[in-house]
């Protein structure tokens, strides 16, 4: 994996760790997997899903009891990112504060990496 030793891959906010065990506990699910895809308009999306299974060769992060695979492909895009959950007056939802991330679009949802 692209780990540190002692240091995790990914953070997450004390938000982000409640809002994951309240969704992990309503779909009994083990798990929040998040990955990358290719798509949007900069070329990549983030992808998010809850799950049944633990993949070995998932990198998993645990915190007060929410529980965060990185799937293999995007561990390298996805090391270093601090994973938060934001209430606004017009929506709610997971934000990723990516250190990776060298261009976005304006809607946030499509992201862009040095090289790709």
């Amino acid at each position: 994996m692209f780990g540190i030793p002692g240091k995790q891959a990914v953070s997450i906010t004390d938000k982000a760790a409640a809002q994951i065990v309240k969704l992990m506990n309503a779909g009994d699910k083990k798990g929040l997997r998040i990955g990358v895809k290719k798509g949007g308009c900069a070329g990549m999306e983030y992808t998010m899903e809850y799950v049944d299974e633990v993949d070995p060769m998932d990198e998993v992060v645990e915190q007060e009891g929410a529980r965060v695979m990185i799937a293999p492909m995007a561990q390298m895009f996805l090391f270093g990112t601090e994973i938060d959950y934001e209430v606004s007056l017009l929506e709610a939802g997971f934000k990723f504060n990516n250190p990776n991330v060298t261009e976005a679009c304006g809607c946030g949802e499509s992201i862009k990496f040095d090289g790709m």
